[in-house]
């Protein structure tokens, strides 16, 4: 891919005189949905397919982008003076954000540059290509530039320029399970305080099978913000008689005795959802520990079913996705991933029954939602890296 990349470089901006290429991957949530915006656990781990580009310095202040995943967009020009959301950017607005936040940071960058990307994440499938962009950004610039941050500052700077620039509430689990990523293992991650241990995952004879529903979603304009304000306000009525700073500090036992307080049945599902979806998490992670993965695989069930009909975010696609997989013998455990609306599921499935797994739920899926969705067998990759 590097020579890709390189080659692509060259084509568009003339040459590739002091270019230097990277990668940051995507990444996966295996379990712990609508829970780091809660104060809860999540599960996550980064992919070996990413996002690679190529950067260079310029001596001007001018910044050019170009991207192999929108080749139709052309190079898009801005500068180093005009570091504000335009929808005309398009995609660019995630590396502009990044590059905002790096100066609100106090770190600004002195000369323009030019950047090239070429991503292998299927766009606008929740797998957070995205956020990928914005670690790879973040990287690009601490080793041009020499900047001393960390891989878990960049972790937080891109939620802040995805925040405060793009106008996207998102929490801090996709950008940490980038920016963190260790090859074989996920990231067990206390949202709440940023703590977290790498745990591996074996899964003897079995693979991680991620199913794209082909529905496009955007996060800023999906149902996102309206949960997490849902959320928000379910908190702050069962603080009147919890003390607590979040959902994810509650048991599901408190949660019970308290959810009389929360005043619209709407918000005490969602509610429940976030304080249940944390301790299945933290189970989920154990069970590994216990090398029980069928156990594993029942608490993303559980997770999905949650997802569906407490949270409202699945949608037909991912149920029709998740349903017929829970229907093949050798499917271990298969859930919604990501913010929902679209997007992908996530599956453990066991070697010998991927084929059947992909040809049936594929089958199913077309009959029911009439187009195609698309399967990937993945592995657990590392953080981002310069190539």
């Amino acid at each position: 891919m590097k020579e890709v990349v390189l080659q692509k470089f060259a084509e568009v901006y003339g040459d590739t005189e002091g270019a230097q290429v990277y990668f940051a991957p995507g990444r996966v949530n295996m379990i712990g949905e609508h829970t780091d915006y809660n104060g809860g656990h999540v599960f996550p781990c980064a992919l070996t397919i990413g996002t690679y580009g190529a950067a260079r310095k310029r001596q001007d202040r001018k910044l050019r982008f170009y991207s192999m995943n929108f080749e139709h967009l052309g190079v898009l020009e801005s500068s180093l003076d005009a570091l504000r959301p335009d929808p005309q950017a398009d995609w660019t607005n995630y590396p502009k954000g990044v590059i905002w936040a790096f100066g609100e940071k106090g770190m600004e960058v002195p000369v323009g540059m030019d950047i090239l990307l070429n991503g292998n994440i299927p766009n606008g499938s929740g797998l957070s290509s995205s956020a990928s962009v914005e670690v790879l950004t973040g990287f690009i610039l601490r080793d041009l530039f020499g900047f001393e941050v960390s891989n878990q500052d960049l972790a937080l700077i891109g939620q802040y320029s995805e925040n405060h620039f793009n106008g996207v509430n998102c929490g801090i689990m996709d950008q940490f399970a980038i920016a963190m990523g260790k090859e074989g293992h996920a990231i067990f991650l206390d949202t709440a305080d940023l703590s977290y241990e790498y745990a591996p995952i074996r899964l003897e004879n079995a693979k991680i099978v991620i199913a794209c529903s082909n529905k496009k979603r955007g996060l800023g304009d999906s149902k996102y913000n309206e949960r997490r304000s849902e959320c928000e306000t379910a908190l702050a009525e069962l603080q009147k008689e919890c003390h607590i700073n979040s959902l994810g500090e509650l048991s599901g036992e408190e949660f019970e005795k308290a959810r009389g307080s929360i005043e619209s049945e709407t918000r005490r599902r969602r509610a429940k959802h976030a304080v249940y979806e944390n301790q299945r998490t933290i189970q989920a992670v154990q069970a590994l520990k216990n090398n029980d993965v069928a156990a594993f695989g029942q608490l993303m069930n559980a997770s999905h079913v949650s997802l569906r009909d407490d949270y409202e975010v699945t949608g037909i696609e991912l149920d029709t996705l998740v349903e017929e997989a829970w229907k093949v013998e050798g499917v271990i455990g298969s859930r919604m991933t990501g913010a929902g609306f679209g997007g992908c599921t996530v599956s453990i499935v066991k070697d010998e029954a991927i084929d059947a797994f992909t040809a049936r739920v594929g089958a199913a899926y077309r009959d029911k939602v009439g187009y195609a969705a698309d399967f990937y067998v993945v592995e657990i990759g590392d953080g981002p890296r310069r190539l």
